[in-house]
């Protein structure tokens, strides 16, 4: 196994199991509920412009789409929209909150062949019982070394956990997100490995940096204990 790579840090959402789908299950749902108003495509704007909006407020999470979809739905039916649906709102949060985990291929396959070697780390955004409540269900929990859950993953995020086990030129960071696992990773001096999952959520898009030696392309989990020997 690699020895030059001391750090393996992962994304949980989307790169070890399945998220993104449940927000867009529960999309649906909204665009349903608020068709009498506002046609889908011009809801799901609306949507993602005040997701956007509210994010330095609310942050990542199950919490703060739910409010932004409140807002939203207040915005399109000019402050008439029913109680009904804003109770059915709250319910459909509540129901992301206790949706069940199911890992991704190969992801506990990965992580445990390179918990043996390296300091494992999950680096993860959002609400912060959600994501406890993810991890010990996805019964990856004792496999990991340590477990940041963080209000945004920044360059300066990445340098402070990257530093604290052995320096981010030794480390390597796998995640779905170009914008948040990767590029960020890679401007702390880390490598980056993108790992694209089939629904990627509009704020998290970004370009990939095709010339840059410290970024990675998987198709999935399966291949990246090859890429650690490699790089290593």
């Amino acid at each position: 196994m690699a020895r030059n790579l001391l750090t393996i840090g992962f994304d949980a959402d989307d790169t070890l199991w399945h998220n993104e789908r449940f927000f867009q299950l529960t999309q649906e749902r909204f665009a349903g509920l608020l068709a009498a108003y506002a046609d889908t495509d011009h809801l799901m704007a609306r949507l993602l412009d005040a997701e956007r909006r509210n994010l330095g407020q609310y942050g990542f999470g199950v919490k703060g789409f739910v409010l932004s979809m409140i807002e939203t739905a207040i915005e399109v039916t000019d402050e008439r929209v029913p109680a009904s649906v804003i109770r059915q709102l709250v319910e459909a949060g509540q129901d992301m909150l206790r949706h069940p985990i199911e890992l991704l291929p190969a992801a506990r396959q990965a992580v445990e062949t390179l918990a043996p070697d390296h300091h494992i780390v999950l680096i993860t955004k959002g609400d912060l019982l959600d994501q406890e409540r993810k991890l010990a269900q996805s019964g990856l929990g004792d496999l990991f070394d340590s477990v940041e859950i963080v209000s945004d993953k920044t360059r300066q995020v990445y340098s402070r956990i990257f530093d604290a086990a052995g320096g981010a030129d030794r480390a390597l960071m796998v995640g779905n997100s170009l914008k948040s696992d990767v590029l960020p990773a890679i401007e702390a001096g880390a490598h980056g490995v993108h790992v694209p999952h089939m629904l990627t959520w509009a704020l998290e898009h970004a370009a990939a940096p095709a010339t840059e030696q410290r970024f990675h392309h998987l198709d999935d989990l399966s291949g990246l204990v090859s890429l650690v020997e490699e790089i290593g």
